[in-house]
């Protein structure tokens, strides 16, 4: 039997063999589904004790403005870019009336469970979450969304979960990167990246990849590592250069690995970008703090966060049909400065 805490219009659906559509306007008493099907959905949720997300519901059917909070997962509130979106989330919220409540999942997914369902709780009208690195599964993302809670991803999307998201264009962004890196050389790129559980990670070599056959250039396996910080780049760098057949170029999934690829690289004794070039992606403020200067993919954060809100208050505020999948992307631009040629 389903925990009467967690039941939802996608149980209730499934039970009745209806649609979660059907059940939604049948509670909301819609005269869009015949009052025998309506008394019955009505009476099923009565009897199975069904709680909706009330300020949703206000939000969406009511002229009253109850506190209005969105929910905010990010991964880590120190990374430059999320701080970035977080920043543009607020504002965006801000101008809508709204309040967010912000919580960091420290990449591991049993501390974004536990953040889900205290969102859920304290009846948030919404969730924007990037996830974990670690989330393989998804059930809490599902049940928020069968629970009537609208939820937008943003940065890192969850594939298993059919839901509203707003990512910059990385596919492009590495593509440029790299076919840069190839234009003023470059014949050996390594790159450095994250989890291929990550639709980012997915995006960014694939970029590299292709701009590499474009050119007629066969993709080398030994030349691809996951590395996505700076600690792990400077501790794998050198052994490459070291190497009888070294790279003379490195495309990294973030500037802070970017930094760790050039702080190496200048320790190996080798000169950035005669010798070595280096681009990162996300053009932080550190990337102007480095010498040189990064060459880098800039994300735009603050638009990022500002769509992913966009979208949220559509939702929440009936604009937007619940059900509708938005999709948004924000284009990048490749920064170049003074760690490539």
């Amino acid at each position: 039997m389903t925990d009467r805490r967690h039941i939802t219009m996608k149980d209730i659906a499934q039970a009745l063999g209806v649609s979660v559509a059907t059940v939604s306007r049948a509670l909301s008493d819609s005269p869009r589904i015949s009052q025998a099907k309506r008394e019955m959905i009505q009476t099923y949720a009565r009897e199975h004790h069904f709680v909706p997300n009330m300020i949703a519901e206000t939000l969406r059917n009511s002229k009253l403005k109850p506190l209005k909070i969105i929910g905010v997962i990010i991964p880590e509130i120190t990374h430059f870019y999320f701080s970035s979106i977080l920043s543009g989330i607020e504002r965006e919220a801000s101008a809508h009336g709204y309040r967010i409540m912000v919580a960091q999942s420290n990449e591991s997914s049993l501390r974004e469970v536990e953040v889900c369902r205290s969102f859920y709780e304290n009846k948030v009208c919404g969730v924007i979450v990037s996830q974990a690195k670690d989330t393989v599964h998804y059930d809490h993302f599902k049940h928020l969304i069968d629970c009537g809670v609208p939820l937008v991803f943003y940065d890192r999307i969850c594939t298993g979960v059919n839901a509203s998201r707003v990512v910059v264009d990385d596919y492009m962004g590495a593509f440029l990167a790299t076919s840069h890196l190839i234009e003023t050389g470059c014949k050996r790129i390594a790159f450095y990246g994250a989890s291929m559980n990550l639709e980012i990670s997915k995006n960014r070599y694939n970029g590299y990849r292709d701009a590499l056959l474009k050119n007629r250039m066969k993709p080398d396996k030994s030349l691809v590592f996951y590395c996505d910080n700076r600690r792990d780049a400077e501790t794998l760098t050198p052994d490459l250069l070291a190497a009888a057949e070294r790279p003379d170029a490195f495309f990294a999934i973030n500037d802070e690995t970017a930094q760790g690829i050039l702080y190496a690289t200048k320790r190996f004794g080798l000169r950035v970008p005669e010798d070595v070039s280096v681009c990162g992606f996300t053009n932080s403020p550190s990337a102007v703090a480095c010498d040189p200067m990064l060459t880098t993919v800039e994300q735009r954060g603050e638009k990022v966060g500002q769509e992913a809100v966009d979208i949220l208050v559509s939702k929440v505020e009936g604009e937007m049909p619940m059900e509708k999948i938005e999709k948004r992307i924000v284009r990048t631009r490749l920064v170049i400065r003074g760690t490539t040629r």
